[in-house]
């Protein structure tokens, strides 16, 4: 062990005297695979021992100059990268008083000129094994910190996500409910107003009633992206295009105090997303912004590629990723409140100002699309927020949009609502016998297909995706493809089961109309998929229009 220290030894000899480096020199011979430094300039002690990281110094007392051993001594303990080395003081003199006063300045040894070569090796060997083996403990106990600190950092990461992920939990199971509840109050609002007779007092009232309707359904939409739990229609986009549009918006909502600033590289990547969740998630960003600044300031929206070899945070991945900024020069949020900024329902906003549901439902849809969204700040300084999108080499395609505002429109065909709660499925089958159709009822899965299996002629199945029984919504759907091939199916859910998704997506295969729906995104679907069924099977089609009354 002793050899292995030795080999390490940085031997650094301060002396004025040139023949003392020959002397030191045969001196340690013993010492196996030493490096010894010769310096004398006592004044860079210091500076020497740093540049050749020695292990011990050796250093005469009797120096030129003005400086001496205890000058140099009391240097080299003073400074913070050479406070540790041991010394060694070199004197011709044997004398207590020089030695009580060496080893009170900081010296670790005291050796009198010129000592046996033995003694030499054997002190050398000794103070540098001690320097050697206190520096690798440090750098153990360096290390340990750093490890203790990481695992902090992802103990306090993992509580973080699983408080997170109990708070979604809770709001997705709630924003479920409440869809259906909202489903059950708009849908028999839509009736009332469908077959008319309201009074003008009346027809104001239900306006006002399914104007809060439409704000509850905002807000469960909200919750459930914040629990990853709504449907994405994702599509293969140039973010690029999207970005500019908002750059052209955010001009229009702040105010001429604040200067927009837009770096969205020009070899922008590609990235699988929605489209229309992304834009809202960026407007509301835009938002936030413009409300930190208040007396203006400047918002930059910068967007750009990040490759494997690129600078990220510590939570992102080492992946391909496109990089979309939205950041302010507001007043920043403080460590307390950075903490919280995800949770629903948290704003530091006055009331009425803010529903504190913007960056929650940022949160849980850049998470449930594949990706990471990351929030700095500083209280006076402002905000960045950071969304981290998984690139996509494939071609960006046009986004579809869904003919929900035509006017209604009915029919003749037979339909089959397969829904387990009651109250929703007797609002429906109004609205839907209200436009002309035939329309048969099934409370749940089993009862459907036993309909089905009566020989019924049906045109659309329009069913709940969880209900209670032993046959699942899934099951229906494969029923009605094997023994009606011409019938649609139409699910609708109040919100995104994983039955229906994959890592929260859609496929490309399944209709799916979220609750609560109006009467007119229930008609348009449902006329969209009857036509494009006719269109397959070579027939003309044909539908009849309603005005709301």
């Amino acid at each position: 062990m002793i050899e292995d220290d030795s080999t390490r030894c940085s031997v650094l000899l301060i002396d004025d005297e040139s023949f003392a480096q020959d002397i030191i020199a045969h001196g340690l011979k013993g010492c196996v695979g030493h490096q010894l430094v010769y310096e004398s300039d006592s004044s860079r002690a210091v500076e020497v021992a740093r540049q050749v990281d020695a292990t011990v110094v050796l250093v005469d007392l009797r120096m030129p100059g003005g400086v001496d051993g205890f000058d140099v001594i009391a240097s080299l303990r003073a400074h913070p990268d050479t406070h540790d080395i041991p010394v060694i003081l070199l004197s011709s003199e044997d004398d207590p008083d020089i030695k009580a006063k060496a080893f009170a300045i900081g010296a670790s040894d005291y050796m009198v000129k010129w000592p046996d070569p033995r003694e030499l090796v054997a002190r050398v060997r000794h103070h540098s094994g001690a320097c050697i083996a206190r520096r690798e403990r440090d750098q153990a106990f360096a290390s340990l910190r750093r490890s203790q600190e990481e695992l902090a950092a992802s103990q306090s990461a993992l509580q973080q996500a699983q408080k997170m992920e109990a708070i979604g939990q809770l709001t997705g199971g709630v924003a479920h409910d409440f869809n259906n509840v909202l489903q059950i109050i708009g849908g028999n609002l839509q009736l009332l107003k469908m077959v008319g007779g309201l009074s003008e007092a009346g027809g104001a009232r239900v306006e006002m009633a399914l104007a809060g309707v439409e704000r509850g359904a905002k807000l469960a939409s909200h919750l459930l992206a914040f629990a990853r739990r709504q449907p994405l229609q994702s599509i293969v986009i140039d973010p690029g295009h999207l970005l500019r549009d908002l750059d052209d918006m955010a001009r229009r909502l702040l105010d001429a105090n604040t200067l927009v600033r837009s770096e969205i590289a020009a070899d922008l990547g590609s990235t699988m997303i929605d489209p229309n969740q992304l834009n809202n998630v960026l407007l509301n960003l835009v938002i936030n912004a413009r409300d930190a600044m208040p007396g203006g300031g400047t918002l930059t929206i910068r967007a750009t590629n990040v490759g494997p070899g690129d600078e990220r945070p510590a939570e992102v991945a080492s992946d391909e990723f496109v990089m979309v900024e939205i950041a302010d020069t507001g007043k920043g949020m403080p460590p307390e409140v950075m903490a919280r900024a995800f949770e629903p329902f948290f704003t530091t906003k006055p009331t009425g100002q803010g529903t504190g549901l913007g960056l929650s439902m940022a949160y849980g849809f850049v998470k449930q699309s594949g990706g990471e969204i990351v929030l700095r700040s500083e209280a006076g300084k402002g905000t960045s927020v950071r969304i981290y999108l998984p690139r996509s080499r494939a071609a960006p395609q046009v986004a579809s949009e869904h003919p929900y505002h035509l006017p209604l429109a009915g029919g003749l065909e037979t339909i089959l609502v397969v829904e387990d709660e009651e109250d929703v499925r007797s609002s429906t089958c109004g609205i839907l016998s209200a436009l002309g159709y035939d329309v048969l009822e099934a409370e749940d899965a089993a009862q459907a297909a036993a309909i089905i299996e009566q020989g019924r002629h049906i045109d659309l199945v329009f069913t709940d995706v969880v209900m209670p029984g032993p046959l699942t919504s899934l099951q229906l759907g494969e029923i009605v493809r094997s023994k009606l091939p011409e019938c649609e199916v139409l699910y609708t859910s109040g919100y995104a089961e994983g039955v229906l998704t994959h890592e929260g997506k859609l496929d490309a295969s399944v209709h799916l109309l979220q609750k609560p729906y109006h009467p007119e995104a229930l008609s348009a679907r449902i006329r969209h998929l009857l036509r494009r069924a006719r269109r397959a099977a070579g027939k003309p089609s044909s539908a009849t229009h309603f005005g709301l009354m």
